[in-house]
């Protein structure tokens, strides 16, 4: 069996006590486990591919009550980070899901069953053999439109201009997919969007609509 290339390398950063405290003892409260089981919310719902730290994961939750949201993630310091956020917002409509992304859209999410998609600031992989490591190629484009609701909406922003060209050409030839101005909700500055900013790095947000 061939092994697919992945996204994301996992990386040894340092999980620090209360990340480590929290993967433990609030993962079993907010985490849902990979597994065949298609998620389920009688509200929209929200996927966010990879959360990071989930500073911009509460932010929009905190602010849009009304949505259910599953956060996907791998990074372990990340994971806890946001378990964190959620039980100090004392917030009851995130959830978090410690596994690879496009995983969790084939086997845990039915089709048609998505209000949104976030996909913020994912690893551009500069290096043009790096390229077939992008995330967002037309399996995935196609993948993710399949499990969006008619009229839901794909939300997209990274701050390496040429991946953002690459992100628009890909999802633009995707036939399920159409242009629009808007998404389900608006992205907050992250610290990382800020950073960038500050260093002169152009940001770009794309939005996709089912059709």
């Amino acid at each position: 069996m061939n092994r697919p290339i992945r996204s994301y390398v996992l990386r040894q950063g340092r999980t620090t006590p209360a990340q480590s405290r929290a993967l433990e003892a609030l993962y079993p409260k907010y985490g849902i486990a990979f597994s065949e089981q298609k998620i389920a919310s009688s509200r929209p719902l929200v996927l966010e591919i990879g959360s990071g730290m989930g500073e911009t994961t509460i932010e929009i939750a905190r602010a849009h009550p009304e949505v259910d949201f599953v956060a996907v993630e791998v990074h372990g310091p990340g994971v806890g980070s946001l378990l964190n956020r959620i039980e100090a917002e004392g917030l009851s409509n995130v959830r978090v899901v410690r596994h690879d992304a496009v995983e969790v859209l084939e086997h845990m999410v039915a089709d048609g069953s998505l209000a949104a998609i976030h996909l913020f600031f994912p690893d551009p992989w500069p290096k043009k053999r790096h390229h077939k490591r992008r995330l967002v190629q037309s399996a995935f484009a196609a993948l993710a439109a399949r499990k969006l609701a008619p009229g839901g909406s794909l939300h997209a922003a990274t701050d390496w201009p040429e991946y953002g060209e690459w992100m628009d050409a890909v999802f633009s030839q995707e036939a399920l997919l159409q242009k629009s101005d808007h998404g389900l909700t608006l992205k907050p500055v992250t610290k990382f969007e800020a950073r960038g900013r500050r260093l002169g790095h152009p940001i770009r947000e794309l939005f996709f609509r089912r059709r």
